[in-house]
């Protein structure tokens, strides 16, 4: 039975007594396995385009923002950095002063020169502890330097966001990730009336910390790129927060009030429907390089927008055939092979449609959003992989799965994850209007069934969470999907602050 206090709390959040309903049902009931027919991989889900249609794609891509075409950047960046210095915060609060040989720690600290943030590391450590960096090292005081790294009277990088930590040195500067992704934005996504817009999702505790950042860089970043920024920045709609339940799946409470929890970045759908542009590339902010190695990034950028917009354009021809009626069959016999062969969409109740159906059904098909997503040959890094999976109305189509929706005990799918070739690196690229302009409604094809449920706790008491389908799985899920091969190059992800002192990371 809700209380009155609950009843005010779902009302200052937005959220329904229905949809709490629904979640509490979810929790009960759990989240199925997907239905798999396979893992994607080249040629048979996955495209790898040679270097003519690579070309091509990139002529296409400046085609169309040569034409007055709208795109827009979009890069959640609310992540806060703690877990990248997971490592540093166990040796501060551990015992032991010096670290253990081969540590991560004492690799940071054999390397600490080669980390972009190390003159202000330095300054701060001769401000506050009136001693250079190297002269604490050579101290034996290295809990000190750590502590400098992360600690509030530091550069408190270890509750500050990600996007805003030091992590490339240049000649006479420095860049944060986030001015990085204003450089790639200008050099790859500059509309034709040289504006380039960039949407931002931030946490509320961070927003001013993020309008301060680009408040001072924006300028002289326009000025080198010849560009004009059109910023905007967002943040999870408490709409989107999930409730938590007790272990018995009663609501969990705290001082009486209804404890709610981020329902993770599948939230952020929600923030990608308030988009108005045709074409959005999606990026995570910690996949950035300086300027030295960017070229890869700056190539494939364009070759996938390309490539979007090229397959866009048949959508766009079949769709306007359809509305028009001047088709034959051997034009339907095109879509179809279309639906196969491009969008990997397949379904058995195809054979079996009258011509009308059939022709209702391609068009239902083709008119929804449409994502173009990079994807890396397997190297052994961690992440979603891309799979060819069954739909709840039966057909099957290329999806981005994590590995909790895939049934660890069916021996079939072991095998097809056992021979995936490539995973996902978040570089994605959507088209989010119709053939008429008019702008998706995004929501509309999520699949609610995709999300799962953690274990976590709150003073020290057991509660279940509720993750909601992730912004590139589940909440994509009804969209059309396209996987090209992209090169290792481009993925460039920083998950521990040892990740900066990878060579791509260094000028």
């Amino acid at each position: 039975m809700l209380t009155q206090q609950d009843l005010k709390t779902l009302e200052e959040k937005g959220i329904s007594q229905e949809e709490l309903n629904a979640q509490i049902e979810r929790f009960k009931t759990g989240f199925p396995y997907l239905k798999l027919a396979g893992s994607a991989t080249i040629g048979a889900g996955i495209m790898r385009l040679t270097p003519e249609e690579q070309n091509r794609a990139i002529e296409r891509w400046k085609q169309f923002l040569n034409d007055g075409g709208e795109v827009c950047k979009f890069v959640p960046a609310s992540g806060a950095a703690s877990r990248m210095f997971k490592a540093l915060f166990s040796f501060v609060d551990g015992e032991d002063d010096i670290p253990a040989e081969g540590s991560d720690v004492a690799e940071l600290v054999d390397n600490i020169h080669n980390l972009a943030f190390y003159g202000e590391l330095d300054d701060l450590c001769r401000e506050v502890y009136h001693k250079s960096v190297d002269e604490l090292i050579d101290d034996h005081r290295i809990k000190d330097v750590i502590n400098a790294i992360i600690s509030p009277n530091g550069l408190n990088y270890g509750n500050l966001p990600k996007g805003l930590l030091t992590f490339h040195k240049y000649n006479n500067s420095t860049r944060t990730p986030v001015e990085e992704q204003l450089v790639e934005g200008a050099q790859t996504a500059a509309q034709s009336n040289g504006i380039v817009n960039l949407h931002f999702t931030v946490s509320t505790n961070h927003r001013k910390l993020f309008e301060q950042k680009l408040n001072a860089v924006v300028p002289d970043c326009e000025q080198r790129m010849g560009v004009k920024f059109n910023i905007s920045m967002s943040e999870q709609k408490p709409s989107t927060d999930t409730v938590a339940v007790n272990p018995d799946n009663t609501l969990f409470k705290d001082n009486d009030t209804l404890v709610f929890r981020p329902g993770g970045h599948g939230a952020l759908i929600e923030n990608l429907n308030d988009i108005d542009a045709a074409v959005v590339f999606i990026k995570n902010i910690d996949n950035v390089v300086p300027d030295s190695r960017r070229a890869a990034t700056l190539q494939y950028k364009q070759v996938i927008a390309g490539y979007l917009i090229e397959v866009h354009d048949m959508i766009e021809k079949y769709l306007k055939l359809i509305e028009s009626g001047n088709y034959d069959m051997e034009k339907v016999r095109d879509m179809i092979a279309f639906l196969h062969q491009v969008l990997n969409v397949r379904d058995e109740k195809m054979k079996t449609l009258e011509d009308a159906e059939l022709v209702l059904f391609i068009k239902n098909k083709l008119n929804r959003p449409l994502r173009v997503c990079g994807m890396v040959k397997n190297e052994g890094e961690p992440g979603g992989g891309p799979y060819i999976a069954y739909n709840q109305d039966g057909s099957s189509s290329p999806q981005i799965l994590e590995s909790h929706q895939i049934d660890p005990k069916n021996e079939a799918y072991k095998a097809m994850v056992a021979q995936a070739t490539h995973f996902n690196p978040v570089d994605l690229v959507c088209y989010i209007k119709d053939i008429n302009g008019n702008k998706f409604n995004l929501p509309q094809y999520v699949d609610a069934a995709t999300g799962f449920i953690s274990s976590k706790s709150l003073h020290g008491k057991e509660l279940r969470a509720l993750e909601l389908p992730g912004l590139w799985n589940g909440a994509m899920s009804d969209w059309n999907t396209v996987f090209v091969e992209v090169p290792i190059e481009t993925f460039n992800p920083v998950k521990t602050v040892n990740d900066l002192l990878r060579a791509a990371h260094q000028q």
